[in-house]
């Protein structure tokens, strides 16, 4: 009887520290946007992802640590950013290995914690890599394009199987998308597309991350593509939000705001929203792909924060660039 008596005292020992491990866990799990994922049905060497957005739900700094699978088939990218405070995100990815692995596979993403206490959370991921459709190369990826230029891509369907097998469309939801399908032979067994890609130059500013959706004949029609670019502006700020410090009532302070572009420009003017005229900008008189513009502020007795906005008119370009200039002028004594 005492025997059993230490069997179930150490059975009920065991269940509780396992609750309260799970119960540890859950407040790191808390901060994921979504704690699994499925891949769906992809195509072989397409160029599959997901991100995981986490977000610090708490007061005390949250610090990742370590990101790994538990499988070959999926590949971890650490994140660009591990350290949150209160309320900041970040992103973890992880990545699908369609070259090397096919039909039905199963993983777990595994993100560490160490801040403010350690966690481990487990997100189960699963996908179905075909092997009778294949994406050369894995994805449309236009990388860096001017804005306002626009762009085109290429990426090649190949199937092997049904010789009735048809490519019908490209489900595109981002209005600055399109695609062109182009059937190029069919024959025993096997059938050629070529996708042709469009990035309209109605693009914004910024990373484009898409997921198209090939239609085709099959039971299941869908297959995912991913699209990706980097809309980049002709002519940006280097600094566009310039610190100016603490300063004193009448004390002159120069700080240089920097301007690059793909190419020599001019600049025409540079304005300021207000008329407290304590600001001077001494203007560039030649075209440079480099413009180092010396801005210098006389502070006023007024005391405390200031914040100003500066557009600046280049020739030739209908829309100006700009930046912003704040900082604190201290009491005078």
């Amino acid at each position: 009887m005492k025997l059993k008596h230490w069997h179930l005292i150490a059975l009920a020992l065991s269940v509780t520290l396992l609750t309260e491990t799970a119960s540890a866990q859950e407040w790191a799990r808390k901060m994921f946007d979504k704690t699994s994922h499925d891949f769906g049905k992809v195509a072989r060497g397409a160029d599959v992802s997901h991100r995981f957005k986490v977000t610090n739900l708490y007061k005390e700094t949250v610090h990742i640590s370590n990101v790994r699978t538990t499988c070959g088939c999926s590949i971890p990218k650490q994140p660009a950013v591990t350290t949150l405070k209160s309320l900041e995100s970040t992103y973890v990815e992880v990545e699908l290995n369609t070259r090397k692995f096919t039909h039905k596979k199963e993983s777990n993403l595994v993100v560490t914690f160490d801040k403010p206490f350690f966690a481990e959370v487990k997100l189960p991921l699963q996908a179905y890599i075909r092997t009778d459709v294949v994406l050369t190369p894995g994805g449309a990826n236009f990388g860096a394009v001017d804005l306002g230029a626009g762009a085109t891509t290429t990426v090649d369907v190949a199937y092997a199987g049904r010789d009735d097998w048809i490519l019908r469309d490209v489900k595109i939801a981002n209005q600055d998308l399109d695609a062109k399908v182009t059937e190029v032979s069919r024959g025993n067994g096997q059938v050629k597309y070529q996708i042709e890609m469009h990035l309209k130059p109605s693009a914004p500013l910024g990373a484009l991350r898409e997921e198209v959706m090939l239609i085709t004949n099959d039971a299941v029609p869908t297959v995912p593509m991913l699209v990706t670019a980097r809309v980049e502006a002709d002519i940006t700020v280097a600094t566009p939000d310039v610190s100016m410090g603490t300063l004193a009532p009448g004390a002159n302070k120069t700080v240089n705001v920097v301007i690059r572009g793909k190419k020599p420009f001019m600049i025409n003017k540079v304005e300021c929203e207000s008329d407290k005229e304590m600001f001077q900008v001494r203007l560039p008189n030649a075209p440079r792909t480099v413009h180092i513009i010396p801005l210098t502020i006389t502070p006023p007795k007024d005391p405390g924060p200031f914040s100003e906005k500066f557009t600046v008119s280049i020739d030739g370009r209908d829309e100006p660039v700009s930046f912003t200039a704040h900082g604190t002028i201290s009491p005078a004594f």
